[in-house]
């Protein structure tokens, strides 16, 4: 399963705590594929040096940059193609062209401006990240 995921979803998914956590650990237990393009990388830079600080952004990016040398869950994709499929913020554009890109199956998502990806004709679907986890995310007793 490849999915985009938004930022602010993987800066409350990066605290240890955090009902969002199970994610990463299905992703770093090779359960799911992380596709991301460059804008989304400079997006996550910008918003974890701005709120956790460089070292925080830093060690995020060294695990993707291992998991893309270890494994197969991780893919840079290059959209060439802009589908302009979100209106109401065009810059949560960057993780639609990424998701339609890479074929993803869903873009975890709480924000409502993605809402017209589910009916825009391409597979990837916006689903919460609390509803990933309930579907798809091995219970953890």
């Amino acid at each position: 399963m490849i999915l985009c995921i938004d930022t602010n979803t993987v800066v409350q998914a990066l605290a240890l705590h955090h009902p969002f956590h199970p994610i990463l650990d299905a992703w770093v237990a090779g359960h799911l594929t992380w596709a991301v393009s460059t804008p989304i990388l400079l997006e996550y830079e910008e918003v974890l040096t701005r709120l956790s600080g460089l070292a925080r952004w830093r060690k995020l990016a060294r695990l993707m940059d291992l998991a893309e040398l270890t494994s197969e869950n991780f893919l840079r994709v290059t959209p060439s193609f802009q589908f302009r499929v979100v209106t109401a913020d065009p810059d949560d554009n960057i993780f639609t062209d990424c998701a339609i890109t890479a074929q993803a199956d869903y873009l975890l998502t709480e924000d409502a401006h993605f809402a017209p990806l589910a009916d825009a004709g391409y597979k990837p679907r916006p689903l919460s990240p609390q509803k990933f986890i309930t579907q798809f995310v091995p219970s953890r007793r």
